[in-house]
């Protein structure tokens, strides 16, 4: 199996694109989890909405097997966030259905490896030297696999420590926990758990 190596590339970017991809995976607000990708159009809408996914993103167009392959790179990325929120609980969306670890980590690498790439310094006037990757000459962007190094990027990177699950009523987010105090995603899920917990104590009480 290839191993997971450290991304040269944007963290930033790696960690938004990763926790936005999980996150198309959500609770609809009804009591239910939603689904983002479901089909093609759902992919394209969601590309254009994240224009670093890929070059030339508003022109993105989707079918079947792209779809299917963003889907699978999504599934080993939940399963891999899951992992990386031990000993904490992993959301509750899809906790009784992740990949195993090890078949995330196969599905992630082979996605990642499907289009070469080459690095590519810059070095602006007032900054330091950064490398970069882009498609090797000769390859088209593969959605799947930018966002497979995305998720590695984000895996291998700073901020994967600080990855959380919220486990507020009717939350299914994973977040990055800001401050030592945080224990949900949003404020308004911090309220949500406080109602609930005092809603659970007056019955115990009562």
């Amino acid at each position: 199996m290839p191993i997971i190596g450290p991304m040269q590339d944007s963290p930033g970017r790696d960690t938004r694109i990763a926790l936005d991809l999980a996150l198309t995976v959500r609770h609809d607000g009804n009591g239910a989890v939603a689904d983002d990708l479901t089909d093609p159009t759902g992919l394209i809408v969601w590309v254009r909405a994240h224009p670093d996914t890929v070059p030339d993103a508003s022109a993105f167009t989707a079918d079947e097997p792209a779809l299917a392959a963003v889907r699978e790179v999504r599934a080993a990325a939940r399963a891999l966030f899951a992992r990386a929120v031990r000993p904490g609980e992993p959301s509750p969306a899809d906790a009784t259905r992740l990949l195993p670890v090890l078949d995330a980590l196969r599905r992630l690498n082979e996605a990642a490896a499907r289009t070469p790439t080459v690095p590519v310094l810059d070095w602006a006037d007032d900054a330091g030297p950064v490398v970069r990757t882009k498609p090797a000459h000769g390859g088209r962007p593969d959605l799947a696999a930018a966002l497979a190094r995305a998720v590695i990027g984000f895996l291998t990177g700073p901020d994967r420590p600080r990855l959380r699950a919220c486990h507020a009523p009717r939350c299914v987010r994973y977040f990055l926990k800001e401050h030592p105090r945080q224990e949900w995603c949003k404020p308004s899920c911090g309220n949500r758990a406080r109602v609930a917990r005092h809603h659970e104590r007056q019955k115990r009480t009562a």
